[in-house]
């Protein structure tokens, strides 16, 4: 077990705050690497099994993620570092973790000490676009490094009638006009008026899925009679014979199913499933589970649209074979799991991401890729892309090699870290590590029970073994692995911000959760 720790931290940095600043924008080239188109698509809240071909929802239809995923490589075990938005963010930019770069939570600000990976890539000579949602520590819409062409909108931003800063110039739009559809159709707009002599990377960040959920006019109702999956641990937490929705067609619920017994759950998860991010009083009472989970589906398809018409341009103007295009998800959601929803927490749903990768003239696509991947891994994987080796402060890894099915070496566990927010004091900080078999999440600051899980006999995370009497000595080297982690790079001291986040107008409208 140790030295499989040890595999696992052989590429990450010991790091401090002092260390990260004022880093040399050029880097080494690699050889015999050509410089290759790079298109990076981000969602927001998408959690990693809600699209077509997975099956999770029978009838949910997403042809051209489906058709990304055909032509490249699906990563079902693709992890972020924390699940929520701006930490999440901040770790895609930078290839650290949430404590290494200390943007902590939708407050905490940007240090001012980080590199961004786009800066390397315009010193390396690419023209950089980025289009929507920023969100990074703070609300924001002003141009940031790194970015030869700059659209973005402050915090969440709105589904409708929205107002983008242009270049440092602020546009506001009808109340007719969908972001996902204008943020696309600018995006597109950009890939056609670039300079062909020169590489590009193009970032479209979008808003949606982020609650509350707002569909394109054109997609509203259309998933609006279709059954609502409900998951089997919908009715946790409750011990002895809880109610369980049933995976009957009639979808009512099965009395005296006992499925739990006397398993110890968190007593936060028990007290969150009737607060503003559980099941029973969600949003404070302003949305129906049912109605809730339909106008997710139904936004999705805006970006499933957004998805096609990028890659129909790339097939339009020959440039397909020579172009990485990575679609992702900036953290999970629950629908109903443990009785929750939303993110933040380690549940599979919250932490596990949605990642599609294609790049033809490195490899054949059809074949899902079963390894650990991280947020982290983004940076470096986009540089190596761009023939650029990844700074040595980068705690990501570059999964080229994995998608060239090359024999390397590979994590064989991920870590995980959230922190209390002040806004939100329902979920503790917690820390976690997952390998290819177990998980194990560890609370700070709450007396109550850790969690420990078998994911080959128990993928819903229903049966907490903590107190297994078999399991004792792995749960203990899990607990050492976690500080080994966080010694080993810099996180043994809680980054506290003193910020309260800034809110700004309705929060239904605005977007604010």
């Amino acid at each position: 077990m140790k030295n499989a720790l040890l595999a696992s931290l052989m590429t990450l940095s010991s790091l401090t705050a002092c260390s990260l600043a004022e880093h040399p924008l050029q880097l080494t080239p690699l050889p015999d690497k050509t410089p290759k188109n790079v298109i990076f698509i981000l969602s927001d809240d998408h959690r990693f099994d809600f699209m077509g071909f997975t099956g999770k929802v029978p009838w949910l239809q997403t042809p051209n993620l489906d058709r990304l995923a055909s032509e490249g490589a699906y990563f079902p075990n693709t992890y972020v570092t924390t699940s929520l938005c701006s930490p999440s963010r901040a770790s895609i930019l930078t290839g650290l973790f949430s404590h290494s770069h200390t943007v902590v939570d939708n407050a905490a600000p940007d240090p001012g000490n980080l590199t961004f990976f786009p800066e390397y890539l315009q010193e390396a000579g690419y023209q950089t676009g980025y289009f929507g949602k920023w969100h990074m520590g703070n609300h924001s819409d002003e141009p940031q490094p790194g970015f030869s062409h700059w659209e973005s909108f402050r915090g969440q931003g709105v589904y409708y009638g929205p107002t983008l800063n242009i270049n440092g110039e602020r546009v506001t739009y009808d109340e007719s006009v969908y972001i996902s559809d204008l943020l696309t159709e600018h995006a597109v707009e950009w890939l056609e008026e670039r300079e062909e002599d020169q590489p590009f990377f193009m970032y479209l960040s979008h808003k949606a899925v982020h609650s509350q959920f707002a569909p394109a006019q054109r997609h509203l109702d259309n998933y609006s009679n279709e059954e609502i999956i409900y998951p089997s641990s919908f009715e946790t937490p409750l011990y002895g014979e809880p109610t369980m929705p049933s995976s009957s067609s009639t979808g009512e619920p099965l009395r005296g199913k006992k499925y739990y017994g006397n398993n110890r759950i968190p007593d936060w998860v028990k007290e969150q499933r009737e607060s503003w991010h559980g099941v029973d009083y969600m949003y404070h009472g302003a949305i129906n589970f049912e109605d809730f989970f339909h106008r997710y589906t139904e936004t999705l398809m805006g970006i499933d649209e957004s998805v096609g018409r990028v890659l129909d341009f790339l097939d339009a103007n020959n440039l397909t074979d020579d172009t990485l295009v990575i679609y992702m998800g900036d953290n999970g959601f629950s629908f109903g799991e443990h009785g929750l929803i939303d993110k933040r927490h380690f549940y599979e749903e919250s932490a596990k991401v949605p990642l599609l990768v294609r790049w033809p003239s490195k490899f054949e696509g059809g074949t899902p890729i079963e390894s650990l991947v991280q947020n982290i891994d983004i940076a470096p994987t986009i540089l190596e892309a761009a023939g650029l080796k990844a700074p040595d402060h980068m705690q990501g890894m570059s999964f080229v090699p994995l998608l060239a099915r090359q024999d390397t070496t590979w994590r064989d566990r991920i870590f995980y870290e959230y922190y209390w927010e002040m806004d939100f004091p329902q979920t503790p900080t917690m820390f976690g590590v997952r390998t290819n078999r177990y998980k194990y999440i560890r609370y700070h600051g709450i007396w109550d029970t850790n969690e420990f899980y078998d994911l080959q006999n128990d993928p819903n995370e229903m049966q907490n073994l903590i107190d297994a009497p078999e399991h004792q000595e792995r749960i203990e080297s899990f607990a050492k692995d976690i500080y080994s982690w966080l010694e080993d790079t810099g996180g043994m001291n809680i980054p506290l911000k003193n910020i309260v986040r800034p809110k700004f107008g309705d929060h239904r409208n605005q977007g604010v959760l």
